[in-house]
């Protein structure tokens, strides 16, 4: 399994295609309407023999660009192509009923073109990529955590990267699968613990160990709402430390592993050391969404379920995911 995010492997498919000889198009969702399959900035590479990675639309839209491509029809540098201006042309793409979207499609020379770009994201750097639509010029520059995709009548910005932080308390079995899944989503992953015997053969590509003591580790690592905390160390010590660092944080999300009863436990010390009720409330524990996990790869998904679920502004009903952690 790639430990990469979606867009760094694209990306390097695309690098690799171009170093065997391949003629390919970068396409990128530059804007929708409606009901579309694909949010912007979904990105999809295709090469002239029709072999894709990525996605724009789930559907028909991927067809025809690749039939474009195959096909020489595009032509261009660059280009807009516009899907789903009439019902007839959306109903035979696959876009859902009212569904429209514009494709960004820049046609990419050389391997080197990439190579800056892969090279800031391989050291999990933040990078905003603007095209310009009149000249194909490409910039990179460095972004922050708050810059978002932009669509103008000049120019097309990407943001590449870790745009979400997640730091993990605790260097155990049930972290690794935990960061696996977060690094797939393209969080910058950092992982805690000041237990040397824990940290020693901990290894996972992509991620950043630190020895720090928990509450320094939220302080350094958690500085915009665009963060989240989990606590898995079940070492009361080590996991408290950190969320009463993190409750006083703007981070989206600070979860805690355990059961229904430690987590009550949990939020009793945390008031006998001072943290309000409105600041208990922010506080996910038992961590995770109630899917009847069991094994640390099956915890993990619920934890980061719970926690797409949280970044995507649902509601959640608070049931115990892992009462049997």
């Amino acid at each position: 399994m790639s430990l990469f995010s979606p867009d760094r492997d694209v990306l390097q498919t695309a690098w690799d295609w171009l170093n065997q000889g391949h003629r390919i198009a970068l396409a990128t969702v530059a804007k929708t309407w409606g009901s579309s399959p694909r949010p912007v900035g979904s990105l999809m590479v295709v090469r002239g023999d029709g072999l894709h990675m990525g996605s724009v639309s789930g559907g028909c839209v991927e067809e025809d660009l690749i039939a474009r491509f195959r096909d020489q029809q595009i032509a261009e540098p660059i280009g807009i192509i516009d899907y789903g201006v009439s019902g007839d042309q959306a109903g035979r793409l696959g876009l859902p009923c009212g569904g429209r979207l514009e494709v960004l499609v820049e046609r990419i020379e050389t391997p080197e073109s990439l190579e800056p770009l892969l090279a800031a994201l391989s050291h999990g750097e933040l990078v905003a990529r603007r095209v310009c639509l009149h000249t194909g010029q490409v910039d990179l520059f460095p972004a922050t955590a708050h810059d978002t995709f932009v669509y103008k009548q000049e120019t097309v910005q990407k943001v590449f990267g870790p745009t979400w932080q997640l730091l993990v308390i605790g260097a155990g079995h049930l972290s690794r699968f935990v960061a696996q899944i977060a690094l797939t989503l393209d969080y910058r992953v950092t992982v805690c613990d000041p237990r040397k015997e824990y940290v020693e053969s901990w290894q996972l590509e992509g991620v950043r160990i630190t020895t720090m003591m928990p509450d320094d580790a939220v302080r350094n690592y958690v500085t915009h709402e665009r963060s989240v905390v989990v606590t898995l160390t079940h070492d009361p010590k080590l996991d408290d430390m950190a969320l009463l660092a993190a409750l006083e944080t703007p981070s989206a999300y600070v979860g805690a592993l355990g059961s229904a009863r430690s987590n009550e436990k949990r939020r009793q010390r945390l008031r006998d050391l001072g943290v309000t009720e409105p600041q208990l409330q922010r506080l996910h524990g038992p961590v995770g969404l109630a899917i009847g996990s069991r094994t640390p790869a099956e915890i993990a998904v619920a934890i980061m379920a719970e926690v797409t679920a949280i970044r995507n502004g649902m509601r959640i009903r608070r049931t115990p995911a892992a009462d049997a952690a």
